[in-house]
């Protein structure tokens, strides 16, 4: 078994979360996204952000508006709605559950080997 392959699993069970988190702070554009998404090492591509968003705006938790841009087609700007940002404070109570989980078994294992 490769410890690559669970490091992805990882990654992308908190790719949605990473992603509304970025889209909470205002409009953003989805080269924004994946400029951000890979300077914090999610190493994520097109081919996974589009269809994750398209996901995301059928569900209704984010929106759009197209925007013209001066140096060639409109682009596309993410917001999220009042029901994405209901989703997103519920996955923040569960992302803080998590965190203290692990961290309660991996303080243990720590206090056992002392």
């Amino acid at each position: 078994m490769k410890v690559e392959n669970t490091q992805v699993q990882m990654r992308k069970g908190i790719l949605e979360f990473c992603i509304l988190e970025i889209i909470s702070r205002g409009e953003v554009y989805a080269s924004d996204m994946l400029e951000e998404l890979t300077a914090a090492r999610m190493i994520v591509v097109e081919g996974t952000l589009y269809p994750l968003l398209t996901r995301l705006k059928n569900a209704s938790l984010l929106d759009y508006n197209w925007v013209e841009s001066t140096s060639g087609p409109p682009r596309k700007y993410y917001t999220l709605t009042e029901t994405g940002r209901n989703f997103l404070e519920q996955l923040r109570l569960t992302w803080t559950d998590l965190v203290a989980s692990t961290d309660y078994i991996i303080q243990n294992k720590k206090a056992q080997q002392l």
